[in-house]
Order: C-alpha cells, then structure tokens, then sequence
C-alpha cells in the first residue's frame, strides 16, 4: 500500500476509542443487528477487549512476532527485556545490532526495530497525537515503519488506540471464522466479509473480536 502524502495533516475526527459503556452498546447493537453475533456474546459473556502497554513496546512485540509462534516470541521478548533497563526508543538504538542478534531476532527484524526506535526517538512518527487521529491517519504513519504492514496497523488500532470500527480484511482468523460461523466452512472471499461486518458498523473492531473467540476462546493480549 502507498502511503498518501500529507497524512499527518489529516483533520478527520478520530473514532471515539472504546470505553467500558461503548462495549456494553457495541454488545447491544450486534445482539440487535446479527444472530450469530448474539449467540457469540452470549457464548463469551464477561469478556471484553483490554488495551495494554504503551505503543513502541506493543509495535515491537509485533515485529519480534512475526512468522514464528507465540512461544518463540515470547522467548526472544523477554531475551530483549533481559538486555535493556527499559525496551524504550534509546535503549533498543543503544543495544546495537549485535546485541539485538543475540536476543534471537533475524537481521531482517533487527533493521525493523531499528527503524521502529529511530523513527519515535527522532519523531518522525507522533504516538503522542494518535489519540486524537483518525483511523486512516495512524495507519498511513504506521505504514512509514519498516515491517508494518497494514495488519500490523489494523492490530495496533484494535488492541491498543481501541477503535471501534476497524475490520481486518487482511486477517486470516477473521476470513475463517466467518466461514465457519456465517458459511458452514465454505471459502469466503474479503467482500463476502465486508458485506457480513456492514451490520456490525460502527462498532466492527467488537464483531472482529467476537469471531476470533469463535475459533480462539482465550483471547490474545498485546
């Protein structure tokens, strides 16, 4: 994807990020609007989506993350953490490649950190402005970073930003799931997702979330 040129120019509202009374409404909504939604909610009662950790911290465990399994990531973050005072911008710049070698990370996601740290330590992304950004926006900065890609982007809007209404079409969790639960385990296409999440708008971060739990109850934490 070609990153627009001015995105951090972009003066569209933000969608308001998800608070405990939204979810309960997002709840109410999908249980209106979508049968299989309300039998999801029903099934996963007490659950709800959590935000932790800060933004480098979340978008470096992304990158660690990616194509292996979660215990290896798991194993190569806390070699990380093990390395520095902090996983902060200048502690990771200071580590030096080597060192972030020996954690376990491939040459190719030591240049990814690398550019994810250089790029909040000289600003040229605005962590502190995400908040009062839109959707599009954060990704189009997100999009700058060497190793995101637009799922990366769309998981930092869910599980961290919390906003309401980002549909994953890149994720292949959400295309299974949807097959499984809206087509009886037949192939699905992205725009035979969309037209299945238009009746969880605006609130198809919450929809997303429920059919993961679909095929995972134990929910993801980032």
């Amino acid at each position: 994807m070609k990153v627009r040129g001015g995105a951090w120019a972009d003066t569209v509202a933000p969608a308001r990020p998800l608070q405990a009374l939204d979810w309960d409404k997002a709840c109410a909504h999908l249980q209106r609007t979508d049968r299989v939604m309300r039998k999801l909610i029903a099934a996963h009662a007490g659950a709800r989506l959590q935000s932790r950790g800060d933004p480098f911290q979340t978008l470096a465990r992304s990158i660690i993350g990616q194509q292996i399994s979660v215990k290896a990531a798991q194993a190569v973050w806390d070699r990380l953490c093990a390395a520095v005072p902090q996983v902060a911008p200048h502690h990771v710049l200071d580590l030096g490649e080597e060192a972030l070698r020996a954690c376990g990370l491939s040459a190719r996601k030591v240049a990814y950190l690398r550019d994810l740290a250089d790029k909040f330590q000289t600003g040229q992304v605005h962590p502190a402005q995400w908040q009062h950004m839109s959707d599009d926006a954060v990704a189009a900065e997100l999009l700058t970073i060497r190793g995101i890609g637009r799922w990366t982007a769309d998981m930092f809007l869910i599980f961290h930003l919390m906003r309401p209404d980002v549909l994953p079409l890149g994720d292949l969790g959400l295309i299974r799931g949807v097959s499984q639960t809206y087509f009886a385990g037949e192939p699905v296409t992205q725009s035979d997702v969309r037209e299945v999440a238009a009746a969880w708008a605006p609130w198809r971060s919450v929809g997303t979330w429920y059919i993961w739990r679909s095929l995972d109850p134990i929910a993801v934490e980032y």
